[in-house]
Order: C-alpha cells, then sequence, then structure tokens
C-alpha cells in the first residue's frame, strides 16, 4: 500500500497529489496538520527528519521531496507516464519544474503577507512567467498534447499566484492553458475552497511574521 503524507493546503505537496490522481493511482491519504505542529511529532520525524510535507511510503520504503517523489512514481508506476521520451523535451520539462521550485514558489510567502502584490514583487516574476509562456510556446500543455511533470509542477503554483494577485492577462497562452488545467478532475479535487484559501494565507502570513521577530 501506497500512503501519502500531506497537507491539503500545501502547493508543493499538491503536485504530488495532482500525479497521484492523474496517474490514478490508490494510495492511503494522511494529512499531517500543520499548523498544529503534527510535522513535529517523533512518528512523522521518523519518516521525514526535516519536518515537512510530503512524504509517502510505499511497502516499507520512504521518499520525501516532492520532485523526487514524483520520479519515483514514474519510475514504479507507468501506466500512465507523466514523462516525455526525447532529451530536449525532459530538459525542458526539468527546467520548468525548477524554474517553479527555485524562482516561484519562494514568492508565494511574501505574496501570502500583501493584501495587494506591490510593484516591486510584481516585477520579480515577470521573468517566470515569460520563461513559462516561452517553454509553453502554441502547445497545449507543455507535455503538447499529453500532461507531463511540468504541467503538474507549474499547474500547482501558477493557481496560487494568481489567487494572489498576479494577472496573467499579458500572457494570453499561459493564461489558457491555466484555465485548462483548471477544469481537469485532478485540479478540481485538489483545489482549496475560499475559505482554506483564507486559513492558509493567515498561517503563512502568521509564519512569516514569527521569522521577522526571530530575525
Amino acid at each position: 500500500m501506497l500512503t501519502f503524507y500531506y497537507h491539503p493546503l500545501s502547493p508543493i505537496a499538491r503536485r504530488v497529489w495532482l500525479a497521484l490522481l492523474e496517474k490514478q493511482l490508490s494510495f492511503e491519504p494522511v494529512i499531517v496538520n500543520l499548523a498544529s505542529g503534527e510535522q513535529n511529532q517523533s512518528d512523522y520525524l521518523a519518516i521525514n527528519p526535516f519536518h515537512h510535507v510530503p512524504a509517502i511510503v510505499d511497502n516499507g520504503f520512504r521518499v520525501i521531496e516532492s520532485l523526487a517523489i514524483l520520479d519515483y512514481l514514474e519510475t514504479c508506476y507507468t501506466n500512465v507516464s507523466l514523462i516525455p521520451s526525447s532529451s530536449q523535451a525532459i530538459a525542458q520539462m526539468r527546467m520548468v519544474q525548477m524554474v517553479i521550485t527555485n524562482e516561484a514558489v519562494p514568492k508565494l510567502p511574501l505574496l501570502a503577507a500583501m493584501e495587494t502584490p506591490d510593484d516591486a514583487i510584481v516585477q520579480s516574476i515577470q521573468p517566470i512567467l515569460v520563461f513559462l509562456t516561452e517553454q509553453l510556446g502554441e502547445q497545449l500543455l507543455f507535455g503538447g498534447d499529453r500532461l507531463n511533470l511540468a504541467d503538474i509542477v507549474a499547474g500547482a503554483t501558477v493557481p496560487l499566484l494568481c489567487r494572489l494577485g498576479i494577472s496573467l492577462a499579458s500572457y494570453p497562452t499561459l493564461d489558457a492553458w491555466h484555465q485548462r488545467l483548471a477544469v481537469r478532475s485532478a485540479w478540481q479535487q485538489t483545489e482549496p475552497s475560499e475559505e482554506d484559501f483564507t486559513r492558509w494565507r493567515r498561517y503563512i502570513t502568521l509564519l512569516m511574521k514569527r521569522k521577522q521577530k526571530a530575525a
């Protein structure tokens, strides 16, 4: 049995959640309550000593870190493939994954703490949106006519950027891609409600304030 440890409001955990659903895999979901500190309890630390989500345990084999989990799922469960075959397509997929991970995700807490995005952070996000637009080109998906892990990773973050006030109006092909994903069953199942989104934003803002005081 594959057990998935996650929190439904974590955009990092959402990557794995989306992949599990798109690959039509059976799994046991276990919510780790971050607000109450379950990620710091000994039972969970035995799974992930770095006290964050997601993590999986597959028939006794533990995997942490979302990108490693996605790769593991791809090599173990080949019923639905989310990795392209050509070297160039794989490189493009990896670039999108890493740009989202290294450039976009770190901006989420800053955006969450703002009522309205200021000019500085909007400008800092523009190169990310330009890059994604270039990689998408005229394709329906980053995988062309098939979903791949670039769509999974970007598709777990870009909708959150939009909900935090970043407009895709100047990027019509990227906006169309975003809307295309939004109607897929996996995205609808994992999209936070407005109430949950507000709760997540409040939680992230509180964490930001604690870090500022500690500094």
